[in-house]
């Protein structure tokens, strides 16, 4: 089926289904019923419905199963109903089909958050999503459609439960702001390269909005993806008038769209909230038989967090991993790992990314500790601290799969020998979780001596990762760097094999250059001109120690002569202020933080070194860096700031021993370090994993806090009650707003999702609410937020009502009449500080 399904594409446009929310509800659904059970309770409206959707022009019809997996039916008490609702769901579709349309079974987001931000993880994910797809697969779904996804974690899950368990070929459609990121912050190359290195059948995007506002990720998307793209655009915004929704674009206008997205670059076209069958309609009659735009495949090396990706080769920046999350020969950083600390593995990453590093080397390789546990603790917090690319660095396979799966990310597994029992170990878990994987020219008989040798190994390791079904762009090499004190004539082999993998294979190439030095005097020097030799044979990422400023030195000159720091600017950037005849120093430098005990090493020019170090610590203590509360102020904003939540009580309890008063500590040091992700979300440089990680940190920080405060100074900043109305069952951004609103200060009464209005009225009117707080997802639900409205002007309730969620706008705020309407979790805080009078913008 998959080559029937990329055969028709390759030929045509293909068109996807509209809207099953929209037509359930013109079919009778009734608000907070769950849809999946409806639709197989009432088998001739649902078969109807994909009757009418393949009678308009779908090639693809989508099943009603969108939140048919364990962890959305929960709600609904049918978890035990997976496969009987999911089957039953793909049989009514199928039958409706008639064998003239493909049935793609819908797949949407469980509404659960991932650790560190929220409760979930990777297995629960994995197993709801696996659940799901083989019971779609096995009622006979002829390809999978994930939806409407707005974490990259969550679609990562998705989409590898689907491609591991089932061969269904799948469609990976992410949801985008209007800022032209996901609501986590993933940008559409971002998304695009974790997705494609999992091998999907098509990427895209859906819901978000209208055609208008999903042009530009087609757009971008199409510049460098390989795969088919699909888009699935709503009916334009909605808009409530009277009682009734309304989306405002017509047929004519998504048709007219679809020939737009077309030309951007998409080969399937459907539509998403509020189009009909009158909408696909009109969008078939211009696409259906109209050719693909012409795409050549495009070879794009890379990796990505997140939000950050980095793309390697000619035509980008010099990039390198920065080595020192690696325990090897420094006691106080594998007594970190023992401990289960990460105090330093976090510094180190926060120092290294200051320092330059661009992508991060993760090793827990500690002797007698539970590294695969040990490498899950690192990689999740590192996460929360930063968000980068990283190698997973093991010769343990059970570790490396920890990292895999608590990455969210594209990463680098390092690393595979040549061997046979290790390659059929390691290619199969880069297969799975679409990492990148790095093979050592290095096999049963050793390092071999001649490039010519070590190229052979190299030919076997991309052999076999092809049979594995990897890609060419998700092999690397590393040649090996051998010693110039102990085998000098093997040093120039290395660059040999750099150059003739570049030449003969096409593939990535790593080398961990500083070895070259060992046993040497002034290894500085030779790494940084071993390093230069490197990036002219063509190596594409180093794996070197970002402080050392000759390494970073021949980096940004060999960007200038190689032109790949265009115009030169980073290096005038740097060196603008250099007089002539002045040296940079050639020091390797590592300052001490102010949280761990590391040493600043300096390496002078005479090659002598120097060793400062501060007094030992206790475990689990944090010895502040001055004494004046000033500076510890800052180190609790900063805490903030950075989401870390390791240091922040044992700062707390250094000001508190030093005498500063609870309210101080709220006041001028957590309310600061607060405020200042707020503005760099305000920004875009900080988005919601960061926003919510500070948040979380000031909820440590705070309770804390309030256990030293007085009833009078532990007075909150009001009271507000929050609810998702009745009908509606989304909840992750009214909860998202609850914990924004708990850390500054607010007394937070969460009353849930799908709340009746009387019992909102009520509990109001019991806490003395100050404000309240409704949420809607649904159209449908939007209604019931004018009844609270009503009925606090009715009570004569003295509390102000702020309204928010994806459908809502300002204009249909001011129509229902509440005080304020906050389109995202920092404009709530703001305009709660405002409405109640807190000093906000």
């Amino acid at each position: 089926m998959s080559a029937d399904i990329e055969s028709l594409l390759k030929s045509r446009i293909l068109v996807l289904d509209g809207a099953m929310g929209t037509m359930l509800q013109k079919n009778g659904i009734q608000p907070g019923e769950c849809p999946e059970l409806f639709g197989i309770n009432n088998p001739r409206i649902l078969g109807k419905i994909h009757e009418d959707y393949a009678e308009a022009g779908a090639d693809i019809i989508q099943t009603n199963t969108f939140g048919a997996n364990r962890i959305k039916l929960a709600e609904y008490s049918l978890e035990d109903k997976v496969e009987e609702i999911n089957a039953e769901a793909v049989n009514i579709a199928r039958r409706s089909a008639r064998g003239k349309t493909l049935v793609a079974a819908s797949i949407g987001p469980t509404g659960k958050m991932l650790q560190p931000i929220g409760d979930t993880d990777f297995d629960t994910l994995y197993q709801a999503f696996s659940e799901q797809v083989i019971a779609c697969e096995r009622a006979g779904a002829d390809l999978l459609s994930i939806e409407t996804m707005t974490d990259i974690g969550e679609m990562r899950i998705a989409l590898i439960a689907a491609r591991h368990n089932t061969r269904l070929p799948v469609i990976a459609h992410m949801s985008f702001e209007e800022d032209g990121r996901t609501m986590m912050g993933t940008d559409p190359v971002t998304a695009l390269i974790i997705l494609e290195a999992l091998q999907p059948l098509a990427i895209g995007a859906n819901c978000s909005g209208g055609a208008r506002e999903l042009l530009p990720v087609i757009e971008t998307m199409n510049r460098y993806a390989s795969v088919f793209l699909s888009v699935e655009p709503n009916a334009g915004l909605p808009q409530l008038v009277g009682t009734e929704t309304i989306f405002p674009d017509s047929p004519d206008e998504m048709a007219e769209y679809a020939l737009i997205l077309r030309d951007a670059g998409a080969n399937i076209i459907g539509g998403c909230c509020g189009t009909t069958p009158e909408h696909i309609r009109a969008i078939a009659g211009v696409v259906r038989d109209l050719p693909p735009v012409t795409r050549t495949r495009k070879k794009l090396l890379a990796f990505a967090s997140r939000t950050k990706h980095i793309l390697i080769g000619n035509e980008h920046p010099l990039a390198f991993i920065g080595e020192r999350i690696n325990p090897t020969a420094r006691k106080k950083l594998a007594q970190d790992i023992k401990d289960g600390q990460m105090h330093i593995v976090v510094d180190e990453a926060r120092k290294q990314i200051a320092g330059g590093a661009p992508m991060l080397d993760v090793n827990m390789g500690v002797p007698g500790i539970d590294e695969p546990g040990a490498m899950e603790q690192a990689v999740t917090n590192i996460q929360a601290a930063v968000d980068i690319p990283i190698s997973i660095d093991s010769s343990n396979a059970a570790a490396i799969e920890s990292g895999l799966k608590n990455f969210v990310g594209r990463p680098l597994i390092n690393s595979t020998t040549g061997e046979d029992k290790n390659l059929d170990i390691i290619l199969p878990l880069a297969k799975k979780y679409g990492a990148a994987v790095l093979g050592l020219c290095l096999d049963e008989k050793g390092i071999p001596e001649r490039a010519e040798d070590r190229m052979e190994v190299a030919r076997k390791i991309y052999r076999r990762a092809k049979e594995y079904g990897l890609r060419d762009e998700d092999i690397y090499i590393d040649c090996l760097v051998k010693t110039a004190s102990a085998e000098q004539s093997q040093v120039m082999e290395t660059l040999k094999g750099v150059q003739t993998v570049k030449e003969e294979l096409g593939v990535g190439t790593v080398l961990g250059v500083s070895n070259v030095s060992h046993g040497l005097p002034a290894r500085s020097i030779l790494n940084s001109s071993y390093l230069a030799m490197a990036w002219f044979a063509g190596l594409d990422l180093p794996i070197i120690n970002p402080f050392d400023e000759r390494m970073m030195d021949a980096t940004r000159a060999a960007a200038v002569l190689l032109n790949r720091d265009i115009n030169s600017q980073d290096f005038i950037e740097k060196y603008r202020d250099m007089k002539p005849g002045e040296s940079t120093g050639g020091k390797v430098r590592h300052a001490i933080c102010q949280t761990c005990n590391i040493p600043d090493l300096i390496l002078n020019k005479g090659g002598q070194k120097a060793e400062t170090t501060v007094a030992p610590q206790s475990k689990g203590e944090i010895k502040l860096t001055s004494d004046a509360t000033g500076s510890i102020k800052e180190q609790i904003s900063q805490a903030v700031l950075e989401g870390n939540r390791d240091v922040i009580e044992s700062l707390i309890a250094g000001a508190l021993n030093d005498g500063m008063i609870p309210v101080e500590i709220v006041n001028q040091a957590l309310i600061p370090g607060i405020e200042k992700a707020g503005q760099l979300y305000d920004e875009k440089k900080y988005f919601l994993p960061q926003l919510m990680m500070a948040a979380e940190t000031m909820k440590v920080a705070f309770n804390q806090v309030k256990q030293h405060m007085s009833e009078e100074t532990g007075d909150s900043r009001g009271v507000i009650i929050m609810a998702t109305v009745e009908g509606d069952i989304h909840d992750i951004g009214k909860n998202i707003v609850s914990v924004m609103l708990e850390n500054y200060g607010f007394k937070i009464i969460d009353l849930g999702k799908d709340v009746k209005s009387e019992l909102i009225l009520d509990t109001a009117e019991q806490e003395g609410a100050d404000l309240i707080g409704l949420s809607a997802l649904m159209t449908t639900t939007m209604p019931r937020m004018k009844e609270v409205i009503t009925g606090v002007k009715a009570r004569g309730l003295n509390c102000k009502v702020m309204v928010g969620g994806a459908v809502l706008t300002q204009e249909y705020a001011d129509s229902i009449g509440a005080d304020t309407y906050a389109e995202d979790a920092r404009q709530a805080v703001l305009a709660a500080q405002k409405l109640l009078n807190q000093g906000g913008d």
